[in-house]
């Protein structure tokens, strides 16, 4: 016969179940290209329709979601946008970057993300926009790969050679250029390379004509806490990319893990 844990166990369960699809739906609206269908939500989640009409309802009723002026679709609301922005302006590593993103964009006039891991990716939590007329496509919240992005390697490269061989085996190695790597002994050639110069590089493999250049900065342990990067199109790279973006970029990590250690200490 149940016990009263075993129906508290259960209840925790569903709960749990419930919310993992609330916020799946909730991530598929957030990573669409343009506000999707309920019909584009529930082939995208495999739940069905009625399901995915009442999970939008009540995100509706909890200003997660709107729906979009052109009617019949959804886009995020104005609480989560709200959530965020309180959350981005409180964390201790965007105040701790600001300075230094600001440094780094002007001294290579070109865009840099700062970027924390989220799971198997990484995700843009700052965006300073370059200067010049064509820039980069990326927007605060877009989430990168951790295999083919500059942010993505730079973390990877960092971490113990057990965490990282862990993280490794749960992706799918998916081509978006020619120049992408999707072999898993060329990806860990590249990040033993990436370790060793102490910076990494994306050549064209997440996006056609953006090289990228990132790099960790690690916190008081040592660890990997976020990767800055510097975004450039082909055509204006730099002939010199050592002392115009690698040493500006180096700097600006350095400048932020030394932010952030008497900010954490004091925190304890």
């Amino acid at each position: 016969m149940p016990t009263s844990a075993d129906t508290r166990d259960a209840a925790q369960a569903t709960g749990t179940a419930a919310f993992s699809k609330f916020m799946s739906v909730l991530q598929l609206i957030a990573d669409a290209a343009g506000p999707p269908t309920i019909a584009q939500l529930a082939a995208h989640s495999g739940y069905p329709r009625p399901t995915v009409y009442r999970i939008v309802g009540a995100l509706i009723g909890e200003g997660l979601v709107i729906e979009s002026p052109r009617g019949a679709t959804f886009e995020l609301g104005p609480r989560l946008l709200t959530l965020a922005s309180r959350s981005w302006e409180r964390s201790d590593l965007r105040v701790a970057a600001t300075d230094a993103l600001q440094t780094l964009r002007d001294a290579t006039q070109e865009t840099v993300h700062l970027a924390v891991r989220s799971g198997t990716e990484m995700v843009y939590i700052e965006k300073l926009e370059s200067p010049h007329a064509v820039r980069m496509a990326s927007r605060i919240g877009t989430r990168v790969t951790l295999y083919s992005s500059s942010v993505g390697k730079a973390y990877l490269a960092a971490l113990d050679p057990r965490a990282r061989d862990a993280l490794l085996q749960g992706l799918v190695l998916e081509r978006f250029t020619p120049n992408t790597i999707v072999e898993p002994a060329a990806l860990a050639a590249e990040l033993d390379a990436t370790r060793a110069r102490g910076h990494a590089e994306d050549r064209e493999e997440n996006e056609a004509q953006i090289f990228c250049y990132g790099c960790v900065i690690p916190g008081p342990d040592g660890e990997p806490v976020a990767c800055i990067s510097v975004s450039i199109p082909l055509f204006r790279r730099s002939a010199t990319p050592e002392e115009t973006y690698v040493a500006p970029l180096r700097a600006a990590c350095r400048a932020v893990a030394a932010r952030l250690t008497p900010m954490w200490r004091s925190g304890q």
